[in-house]
């Protein structure tokens, strides 16, 4: 006799199996699955009125799973990308659900057959130097908070460590004699050390002669001796933009996140004619490819390659109408 695959078993096994053990994901990569199946198990039990715990593999197919994104489009408002994400933690269980119940394969394939969505790639953000330098000059140096955010804002400028990369660095991270960098382990689990500058050590040699609070052993401590939340940065941050914005104005018409920030590094890289390979290695990327935004946004260096072309004789023509036909062809 055929019993239905179970889907907690399943789940509860992809989780703790494939995730955690084999392959040893972020604490990132695991919230953002978790987030995903959560939000999928809720729609399926609206929509096939059973309890989670209650719901057999077979009932999460493809025409569920496509309802879904549709729904989280339409009712919660996200964007094409934000439901890739939420489809690319779809797919990596219903891959590891190919090897646990090969007699789901036809179901499994639907599955896995739904298309991404296309998306238009923005351009990345990122600060000049004027911005870069009104910037570090914002926070109040006379209070610990001063001092600490400055050094914060130094670190990420000058390295473009990640949000979550920067947060987590420990006292014991930090090496200042010779060849000065910080160590920290990214993205996949990747450790990497990122070299400091003379200014950057200075400065956290002096940040370092500081008691540290609560016998804190994080770098950049929160008030009561924690680790700083995605949420404190992303404010503090905020609040330094805004001083600094009275004495740089054009740092009002931008929206400068701790990731603008390293963006700012990896553009300054590349204007210096830094490789694109090394450049995807300073900054932990899994693929040279993935620093192409960079170039694609960098305006400064096509202004360059430019100037050194050789530009087309243009000679200004007189108007024609085109045919009626063709006009609408050329409006479509």
């Amino acid at each position: 006799m055929k019993f239905p695959a179970s889907l907690p078993t399943l789940l509860e096994k992809f989780f703790t199996q494939r995730l955690m053990s084999q392959r040893q994901a972020s604490p990132h990569t695991i919230s953002s699955y978790r987030d995903t199946f959560r939000l999928l198990l809720l729609f399926a039990q609206q929509r096939l009125h059973k309890p989670p715990s209650g719901l057999a593999f077979e009932e999460i197919d493809a025409p569920l799973i496509a309802a879904f994104l549709d729904d989280l489009e339409k009712n919660r408002g996200i964007t094409a990308r934000s439901r890739n994400l939420r489809l690319t933690a779809i797919r990596s269980f219903f891959h590891y659900a190919a090897y646990e119940v090969p007699s789901h394969a036809a179901q499994i394939q639907r599955v896995l057959a739904i298309p991404s969505k296309r998306h238009t790639r923005r351009l990345v953000h990122f600060l000049n130097r004027f911005e870069v330098d009104a910037l570090l000059a914002a926070p109040n140096q006379k209070t610990w908070f001063g001092r600490r955010d400055h050094s914060l804002l130094l670190v990420a400028v000058q390295t473009g460590l990640r949000s979550s990369e920067l947060t987590g660095l420990q006292r014991h991270d930090v090496s200042l004699g010779i060849g000065a960098h910080v160590h920290c382990v990214g993205k996949g689990r990747k450790e990497r050390c990122t070299p400091l500058t003379k200014m950057t050590v200075a400065v956290l040699k002096a940040w370092l002669r500081e008691p540290a609070r609560h016998n804190a052993q994080a770098l950049f401590p929160s008030a009561s001796g924690g680790r700083l939340s995605p949420d404190s940065v992303s404010d503090l941050l905020a609040k330094h933009v805004a001083i600094a914005g009275h004495s740089c104005p054009s740092l009002r018409q931008k929206h400068v996140t701790p990731h603008v920030l390293r963006h700012t590094l990896a553009m300054e890289l590349l204007q210096e004619g830094v490789d694109r390979a090394v450049i995807a290695l300073w900054l932990g990327h899994e693929s040279v490819e993935t620093t192409q935004i960079y170039l694609d946004a960098n305006l400064a260096l096509k202004e360059k390659i430019l100037a050194k072309t050789t530009p087309p004789n243009g000679k200004l023509g007189r108007y024609r109408a085109d045919d009626q036909l063709l006009a609408f062809l050329k409006g479509l």
